[in-house]
């Protein structure tokens, strides 16, 4: 199967659960996560499970995990066994990365390992979840290498379902995912191609404002049913945006099946459409001349 093949690209799943069976949050977090998400697939899939249920769909996605054991102290999914099982499915998966800004120079030496030798396409970061602001200088060593090699970061933004009802937020403070602090990522790297998750509730119409004053700045639909989408984002997706809008469902909680089905009652133009399922992410992810990858 190459990329022409394919029916879509979703640039949004999780793997939340390795081999041996260590999963990505402690039990707390997940539970939280799994009753804010009252729809979804299997909680804890395996990176070949999500393989077979992409494979049957003829789309590809893209895999990774968080890290965020500096906030949580709950350790990590290796990056290298979500990068090795996505390559045992390079039909169907992309491997991104996470590394805690936290992990310093230590950090930036194992992105440049990840994308050198295990094929790692990309970036995940989850600024309430790792406990840092974009903006903090931090993390511009982790930006400056991925900048470097020329793949893309993605971060979440906006309300997240990871900690909700637990007692303080379980430490996860919303302010850290305003999409405004990485507008100034955007403008100190200004060749990294950068992805805003999600509708960025409660920060939706500061997302579109990045999105469209800074060129290299897009945004996914990942997280919520498109029937829940703000008219605003469905307004620029159709128009000013249709480029820079990407598909991504938050596989496990959130499906492709239930995405796409309420996503087709959207009304959107046909020929944006399908810059949204499928073009716009082949070419921010690099597969647009480059079919092999998915081969």
């Amino acid at each position: 199967m190459n990329v022409d093949d394919l029916t879509a690209i979703d640039v949004h799943t999780h793997c939340e659960v390795s081999r041996d069976g260590h999963v990505s949050l402690s039990p707390e977090l997940l539970e939280a996560s799994a009753a804010y998400f009252k729809a979804g697939g299997p909680r804890q899939p395996t990176v070949d499970e999500t393989a077979a249920y992409y494979r049957e769909r003829r789309m590809a996605a893209v895999v990774f995990t968080v890290d965020a054991e500096h906030l949580t102290g709950h350790p990590r999914i290796r990056n290298e066994e979500v990068a090795e099982a996505c390559a045992a499915h390079g039909d169907v998966l992309i491997p991104f990365a996470s590394i805690d800004p936290h992990r310093g120079r230590a950090g930036v030496r194992e992105a440049r390992r990840l994308v050198r030798d295990h094929g790692v396409r990309g970036f995940k970061f989850h600024p309430s979840l790792q406990g840092f602001a974009p903006d903090d200088r931090i993390a511009y060593p982790l930006y400056e290498a991925i900048e470097e090699m020329g793949v893309p970061a993605l971060f979440h933004s906006g309300q997240t379902g990871i900690g909700a009802g637990v007692r303080g937020g379980g430490g996860i403070r919303l302010r850290y995912s305003n999409p405004m602090l990485v507008d100034d990522v955007a403008v100190d790297f200004p060749d990294l191609t950068i992805i805003l998750a999600h509708p960025s509730f409660p920060w939706q119409d500061e997302a579109l404002a990045v999105a469209t004053h800074k060129p290299l700045v897009h945004i996914d639909l990942s997280g919520w049913s498109p029937k829940y989408f703000p008219p605003q984002l469905i307004r620029y997706a159709n128009t000013l945006l249709q480029d820079k809008v990407l598909f991504g469902s938050d596989y496990p909680v959130l499906t492709p099946d239930r995405w796409l089905a309420d996503f087709a009652a959207l009304d959107i133009k046909p020929g944006v459409r399908s810059k949204i399922l499928k073009d716009n992410a082949a070419r921010v992810l690099g597969l647009a001349d480059d079919k092999e990858t998915i081969a």
